[in-house]
């Protein structure tokens, strides 16, 4: 099979950059970093994360806009919970939410009650008139062990839509074939995923030496943009950093005019689900 550049119809040795704003349904501070970044800054898509208390905002505010789903099954804030949107006893811990840890879901989840909750995260956002354009693993606990990843892959052939693998240098890590896993079901994902990981400071200069770095190919950058309100910064320590993300995706005329300059394109997720459905049969 061809390159995902050349299926997306570009060159050989075009750099395509999609730039990701994670946490849309958030909080209301994030919604607002997380549109801001979209409609007035870079960011080419962005994740919505249904269960949580501000989707409904996030959904009322929606414009036709390049949004993912975040398949969540983490309430990770210690003191800010949200839970599932089915009744899925697994999928509960005993502080009022879906479980706070990674490890928690993967030792007492059914992968029935999985299934059911990740399926219905996706309906609703579609009930609420989102475009989806791909899935998302949340705190990647999707991702990276096989029986919970097989739901993931299942969910992405299912409802037609491309498929975020986790960062291209954790994917040597999983003792299982992810990549030829996804093309064997004709689902679509980027070549590479980079992270900056939360709470790093310096946040410009990190994402400066990743576009310089940039390989042909398909790349997704993925950054955590919120708004500076007092709500963010009761709920989460690193809200610093995100801050920071939204000052450079939609203020930083300098970013702008490096990826300008360095000949890189932006692109959205809405032309891997084109693909994706085109090479598959479905409309």
């Amino acid at each position: 099979m061809a390159p995902l550049s050349q299926r997306l119809g570009y060159g050989p040795d075009d750099r395509l950059l999609i730039i990701s704003a994670a946490g849309l349904g958030g909080c209301h501070a994030m919604n607002e970093g997380v549109y801001a970044s979209l409609r007035d800054g870079l960011a080419t898509t962005g994740t919505l994360l249904v269960p949580c208390p501000w989707s409904r905002e996030a959904a009322a505010r929606f414009r036709g806009e390049d949004v993912g789903i975040a398949l969540t099954l983490n309430a990770e804030f210690e003191l800010y919970r949200w839970g599932p949107i089915t009744q899925v006893p697994s999928l509960l811990d005993g502080n009022g939410g879906m479980p706070s840890t990674v490890s928690d879901v993967w030792d007492h989840a059914d992968l029935d009650e999985v299934r059911r909750e990740c399926r219905a995260q996706i309906e609703r956002a579609i009930l609420w008139g989102f475009d989806v354009t791909h899935l998302d693993s949340h705190l990647d606990v999707l991702s990276v062990r096989p029986e919970f990843f097989d739901v993931y892959l299942e969910l992405a052939v299912e409802f037609g839509l491309p498929a975020r693998l986790i960062s291209t240098d954790a994917r040597r890590q999983l003792g299982f074939p992810v990549e030829d896993l996804v093309a064997a079901e004709g689902v679509v994902t980027p070549d590479r995923v980079m992270r900056i990981a939360p709470g790093a400071m310096g946040r410009y200069r990190r994402i400066e030496a990743l576009l310089d770095s940039l390989e042909p190919g398909v790349t997704e950058l993925q950054l955590q943009p919120a708004a500076d309100l007092p709500e963010l910064r009761s709920l989460t320590a690193d809200w610093g950093s995100r801050v920071e993300d939204l000052l450079h995706l939609r203020d930083n005329a300098e970013l702008r005019t490096h990826i300008q300059r360095s000949g890189i394109k932006l692109i959205g997720y809405r032309e891997l689900r084109r693909l994706q459905r085109s090479e598959t049969g479905r409309r």
